[in-house]
């Protein structure tokens, strides 16, 4: 299987358990894997037979900086449920990262579901 990965997308968003962390947003870095076939991509060199990443990127942009969460997994959830629903993947995967949740450290989660996880 082949894979699509976006490493590092900024975004900023509502996300915590504590009153002032959900009336300010907070900078989250996002790494996502979608796994798939580019054979047909290898055959044609056509945009509509690859994953667009630029569009992909865009689209969790606006999903996590639109979503106001407590908790770091249930992003993920909404995240991989959204790539799962749009993208012909087989398993998609994601990492997300919160600098600023305990200091010196860095809150990393990491989650990775199949198409058969949500049914």
């Amino acid at each position: 299987m082949d894979r699509v990965s976006i490493e590092g997308l900024a975004v900023d968003a509502v996300i915590g358990v504590y009153e002032w962390e959900q009336q300010q947003t907070q900078p989250l870095v996002l790494d996502l894997w979608l796994e798939t076939d580019f054979t047909p991509a290898f055959a044609s060199d056509a945009l509509d037979d690859a994953l667009n990443y630029a569009a992909i990127a865009e689209q969790i942009r606006g999903f996590c900086e639109a979503s106001r969460y407590q908790l770091l997994e249930a992003l993920a959830g909404g995240v991989l449920q959204l790539l799962l629903d749009h993208y012909p993947a087989s398993k998609v995967g994601v990492r997300i990262r919160k600098p600023k949740a305990i200091a010196p450290a860095m809150a990393v989660i990491e989650c990775e579901r199949g198409r058969d996880a949500f049914v």
